[in-house]
């Protein structure tokens, strides 16, 4: 049995540092609502470390697995959606950057449902747009929970906040135009 072939039968440890992340989002939250923002702070950025570790891990262990290839991604939308909204009704973020990461998240999950109707394969892959896009938004998530815990200058934000929104758009743009030129191959192919 090779190494890949056993990975696929087994919790791997990046499943479980995944599965961490996942719970780690309603503990992130619940200290965002009590507005203990050092606590938040802290549990998010653990939750940032174990991202960094499954891939890292997954990579050097040879333990990419299915579940690990569904798994990261949605510990990823569930703790930066949640974020961006609880911080958005706290209004540390503005709304309208909220509305722009959810809607390119439900635009990607939607793209793939439509894939799966009509039968296509479904890789799930992320680009380097989207790699971009992800770490800009935790790190965004991070800047703001840093100005909030502490009396720091960070006027920058602002513009920062603008170019998130721009990385966040060409990133979605980019998996939209993936999926349609896929979907044109498909009708070409007798």
């Amino acid at each position: 049995m090779t190494t890949e072939a056993s990975t696929n039968n087994r919790l791997t440890i990046p499943n479980l540092l995944t599965t961490g992340r996942i719970l780690l989002t309603p503990l992130f939250i619940i200290f965002l609502i009590q507005g203990q923002y050092r606590k938040a702070l802290a549990v998010f950025f653990l939750a940032v470390l174990t991202d960094v570790a499954d891939g890292l891990v997954a990579r050097t262990w040879h333990q990419k697995s299915p579940l690990g290839t569904f798994l990261d991604p949605l510990a990823d939308k569930l703790l930066l959606s949640s974020s961006f909204v609880a911080l958005s009704i706290l209004r540390f973020i503005p709304p309208w950057l909220t509305v722009v990461v959810i809607s390119r998240d439900l635009a990607l999950v939607l793209g793939i449902i439509l894939l799966k109707l009509v039968d296509l394969p479904v890789v799930i892959k992320p680009s380097t747009a989207g790699k971009a896009t992800a770490a800009l938004q935790m790190l965004t998530v991070l800047l703001v929970l840093v100005g909030v815990s502490w009396p720091l200058n960070l006027s920058f934000l602002a513009g920062w906040f603008w170019f998130v929104g721009a990385v966040t758009t060409f990133s979605g743009l980019q998996y939209i135009y993936g999926g349609l030129k896929m979907v044109g191959r498909h009708h070409l192919q007798p």
